[in-house]
């Protein structure tokens, strides 16, 4: 027994009538009439009474079109739950940073993104960088902020922005006077914060090699992560070398343009080939927000 067989039983009892039936279904009447011999094979009894002029049901058909209507209407009621729930199924996407300060840009496109897909639920991954690029190959997460010039390996890389190299200080800091500075005033600045070279790109690790070099150890404080440096510069102990980006700054803090470094290439890294179309609408949303940060 099969939902068509009933579909065309049912019919039938409706319209009393094979082709009346069959158009209704938008099939042959031969085909009906095979659906409703076959049924009959398989129940063991004659559900209709059927002449060259008329179409009837027996005892038997009468009592089966109770059962062959909530049969069919657990049917169309089960494809439509099951129809209801693959809709209502949450679009995962997942997202990885390497700091609490991406977060703030991460949450910012979220906010945005929500109402364009309510389904939509994000998975949030803060930790290093290496473990994120294993969880980048495995596909726990579907994309991951870096640099150009530091993209995982077999990853694809889509620019969001390109960051200025700014210093970044207290506001009573002597250096918060400058509109922008030079490596050479930094040189001669007071302590500066520094990370290790795994937290940041090589050209950024570059530029600050080429301000501690010569400095003694009490000048300089090594930090683990973008958290303790900004903290340390925010307390006042030092200024730090950043990559800016207007949309994830640090309150409180002033960062000044070191203008002869190139900008950075900023944006995110993920799969060759699963870039799904909800990940590339929220790709083109950060980067929207970058841009309007940029032009503010």
């Amino acid at each position: 027994m099969n939902t068509t067989q009933l579909e065309c039983f049912m019919a039938v009892a409706n319209f009393l009538n094979f082709s009346r039936a069959a158009e209704s279904l938008r099939l042959t009447q031969p085909a009906v009439s095979h659906q409703i011999s076959a049924l009959e094979d398989e129940m063991g009894v004659r559900l209709f009474h059927r002449t060259s002029k008329s179409v009837r049901l027996t005892q038997e058909g009468y009592l089966f079109t109770q059962y062959a209507g909530e049969i069919l209407k657990l049917s169309n009621l089960s494809k439509a739950r099951l129809r209801e729930a693959q809709q209502a199924q949450p679009l995962h996407l997942g997202i990885g940073c390497r700091s609490a300060s991406k977060l703030q840009l991460v949450q910012k496109a979220l906010k945005r993104f929500r109402q364009q897909e309510p389904n939509l639920l994000p998975i949030l991954r803060l930790i290093p960088f290496d473990s994120l690029e294993n969880l980048l190959e495995d596909g726990e997460i579907q994309m991951m902020f870096c640099y150009q010039e530091a993209v995982p390996r077999k990853a694809a890389y889509r620019e969001l922005g390109r960051l200025p190299i700014a210093c970044m200080c207290a506001q009573d800091d002597p250096l918060a006077a400058h509109e922008q500075l030079t490596l050479q005033d930094l040189r001669n600045a007071g302590r500066i914060a520094t990370f290790r070279p795994s937290v940041f790109p090589p050209a950024l690790f570059h530029i600050q090699s080429q301000i501690i070099s010569g400095r003694m150890p009490d000048q300089m404080l090594f930090c683990d992560n973008l958290e303790v440096l900004h903290t340390l510069v925010s307390a006042g102990f030092g200024f730090a070398v950043v990559a800016d980006c207007p949309q994830v700054r640090q309150p409180g803090l002033k960062y000044i343009p070191l203008p002869e470094f190139e900008p950075l290439s900023f944006g995110a890294a993920y799969l060759s080939g699963a870039a799904h179309p909800v990940l590339r609408q929220f790709l083109s949303l950060l980067e929207s927000l970058l841009r309007q940060g940029a032009e503010a």
